[in-house]
Formats: structure tokens, sequence, C-alpha cells
């Protein structure tokens, strides 16, 4: 878990850029967005089942445990030019991870902060172009209709 001084930094940062993120953000996706819930992602998906005869529901098992910071990196550069923010943003990622028999484990590249304020946009972010980008590509090749991702 960060530490008290940590999740206010995170909290600093978050409010600094998810304006300019969410912006990117595709209206289908709802998952740990602001002013986004399950319930309005299920209403969604009500009103689209009338209108289309396919469905991607996805759970990404381990997902925030798994995001490769290099391609992350990427992303957040390209979004955030302030370089206070990617350098605290990068140091986040890096930190290693202290264990209750107090051995500090290093992340080896990938993962974002366990209970890290920050965590649910990075994640988001990273999904914008792993997945969002991806599947608007994928619909056009095949005129395929959007349905909210949760």
């Amino acid at each position: 878990m960060p530490t008290i001084s940590d999740r206010v930094g995170q909290t600093v940062v978050k409010m600094f850029i998810e304006t300019r993120l969410e912006a990117l953000f595709s209206p289908n996706s709802y998952g740990y967005r602001p002013n986004k819930n399950a319930h309005q992602a299920l209403q969604s998906v009500r009103e689209n089942c009338w209108k289309q005869d396919w469905v991607i529901d996805l759970d990404i098992k381990g997902f925030f445990d798994n995001i490769d910071h290099h391609k992350l990196m990427l992303a957040v550069k390209k979004h955030v030019p302030e370089n206070w923010v990617v350098l605290y943003i990068n140091r986040w990622l890096e930190a290693p991870v202290l264990t209750k028999s107090g051995h500090l484990v290093i992340k080896q590249g990938k993962g974002t902060p366990q209970g890290g304020v920050i965590s649910p946009l990075l994640a988001n972010l990273f999904l914008h172009y792993a997945f969002d980008k991806w599947l608007k590509t994928w619909i056009k090749m095949y005129d395929l209709h959007v349905m909210p991702t949760m």
C-alpha cells in the first residue's frame, strides 16, 4: 500500500491530469470512471442489446499487477507534458514493495501501485490504447457498432 504522503501526492497528480485524460476515453467505457457506474453500464447494455447481436465482456485477472510500465509511460508522456508529473508517476510505478517479512520486492517493470489513488486512471489510460483504440479499428474493419464496456 502506498504511504500517506504517496496517496496525497497521487491524489494531487490525479486531480491535475484526470480531466485531460478523461477526454480521451471512450464514452462506452465505465470502469473506474468519474460519474460512471455499473448501473449506467447495465442500462446501456440493455439498450444496446436490441441494436447489436454481439457483446464483449472482459474481466482481466491480475490486470493492475501486469500493466507494462514502458508502454504505460509512453502513453503518459504522450498526454502529460509536465515533467514533474511524469517523474512522480514513474517513481510510483518503480517503487519496490515491502513484504510482511520485511523483504523488498522489485516489480520487474510491470504493475501499478496496489491501493494507489492513481492506479485506476493509469489503468484506463493503458486500456485506452491496448483495448479501446484496437477495438475501434477492428469495428471499422468489420463495420460493427460499439457497446459499452465496464
